[in-house]
């Protein structure tokens, strides 16, 4: 049974409850952001501390890098049991269990004696990244009318690129004061205290609901092309993130201020291209036509960091064109899914469409890597942009399925379109970066 709300089909199940939130606005917006930031968390500080715990902890290099594929790894993993996870038990539950072991993870990172700990944590953390696309989406569809959708996936989707923020200045600023165990710390124990917030904004979710019913043979179609699409698009970015700044520094001579700055303009751009792309995806028949647009323009910024090689300067416009193009592309693929998904499978819809990502994130770097050494990085961002075209190909049939759809629902009529009669908030989002 459906009920009408704001001219789209209201919530049913799990998500019933949590439209009572509709009427907190801004507040479960930035709640939904802060969500997305703490998901990927343990990455960052991982990345942001990395010269400290080498030191400190005397691993490897190779180990340091090994946390990331344990990450996304684990995240790709459990991706599917967690977007049926959410389908059953619903949005608020899993969001206050993903800020709990985010927190959990923190401190384990901050306790770690050596390897084997910091690689546990990691993966534990992999629990939060699964979680964090399919909740949030379901508090969107549940608790949001669907003209105001679109414009807050990208908004918390931005949350990725905040965390960097975070782990990058204000907790390395920290650090330098009390340690980076200290500074870890106060991070787990701001999770913590964003799980209590959670658990107070957002009322409690209905009695747990039943199996999600099959999807149709359309809305399935869509989730596989985007998995697909999101797996390569995952490979690019990742090996762009990894490894832009070792790039400026060692191939185009920038100091190390310099480099790092490089990812702070991909990341400042990509927030920016989040949110304003994925409001451009609210218009009508947008949303499907933009991840082949996106990719095409990712293309793009691959090939000016292969022309930097012998134009240096163009490295800037290159970390601009990423953040644009690239890392706003899984934003707006969390967009369509959300459309197509079917009543009572958006959890598990936008799971599998983020599983694609994080396995990209997991393969990406290894495969550039070993690519660049064997040939230099002007072939890494070659491959890169031929993963972005793939992905662009792998898209286009979205805007002519899109073209061809009478009532503008792609895949799953009307009513599965807007997340109907489940609120389901399926794949909105994504990131990771990470998360």
């Amino acid at each position: 049974m459906r009920v009408e709300r704001g001219g789209e089909p209201g919530v049913v199940g799990a998500e019933r409850g949590v439209a009572g939130a509709a009427g907190a606005g801004w507040p479960v917006v930035v709640l939904l952001t802060s969500a997305m930031a703490f998901s990927m968390m343990q990455l960052f500080v991982i990345g942001a501390f990395g010269p400290r715990l080498v030191g400190e902890l005397k691993i490897s290099t190779t180990v340091l890098g090994l946390t990331t594929t344990a990450g996304f790894g684990a995240a790709a993993v459990l991706s599917p049991l967690a977007g049926r996870l959410v389908d059953r038990v619903g949005p608020r539950r899993c969001l206050v269990a993903l800020l709990l072991l985010t927190a959990v993870s923190l401190a384990l990172i901050g306790a770690a004696p050596g390897t084997v700990v910091l690689l546990l944590a990691v993966a534990l953390g992999g629990v939060p990244q699964a979680l964090a696309n399919p909740a949030t989406n379901k508090v969107i569809l549940a608790a949001l009318p669907a003209e105001r959708r679109p414009g807050v996936t990208g908004m918390k989707q931005s949350g990725v690129q905040v965390g960097a923020f975070v782990a990058g200045l204000p907790l390395s600023l920290l650090a330098a004061g009390v340690g980076w165990r200290g500074a870890v710390w106060a991070a787990a124990g701001t999770a913590a205290l964003a799980a209590l917030w959670a658990s107070r904004a957002l009322p409690p979710d209905a009695a747990a609901s039943g199996p999600a019913p099959r999807a149709a043979s359309a809305a399935r179609g869509v989730t596989r092309r985007l998995a697909l699409f999101s797996l390569l698009l995952g490979c690019g970015i990742a090996s762009v993130n990894t490894y832009l700044a070792l790039f400026g520094a060692q191939r185009l001579g920038l100091s190390p201020t310099a480099a790092a700055a490089l990812v702070a303009v991909l990341g400042v751009a990509g927030i920016a291209g989040r949110v304003g792309w994925s409001r451009a995806a609210g218009k009508p028949d947008r949303a499907e036509a933009l991840p082949a647009v996106l990719a095409a323009g990712a293309v793009g910024s691959a090939l000016l960091l292969a022309a930097a090689v012998r134009m240096p300067l163009l490295v800037w416009v290159a970390a601009v064109a990423v953040g644009s193009f690239a890392v706003s592309a899984n934003a707006v693929s969390m967009v369509v899914v959300m459309r197509a998904a079917a009543p009572g499978r958006a959890g598990l819809d936008s799971a599998r469409v983020s599983a694609g990502f994080f396995a990209g994130f997991a393969v990406g770097p290894p495969l550039f890597g070993a690519l660049s050494s064997a040939a230099g990085y002007g072939t890494g961002w070659l491959l890169a942009a031929a993963e972005f075209a793939t992905a662009a190909v792998i898209a286009l049939p979205l805007r002519s399925r899109r073209a061809g759809t009478g009532d503008g629902r792609a895949g799953a009529g009307a009513g599965a379109g807007a997340g109907a009669g489940a609120g389901d908030g399926g794949a909105g989002s994504a990131g990771a970066d990470g998360d």
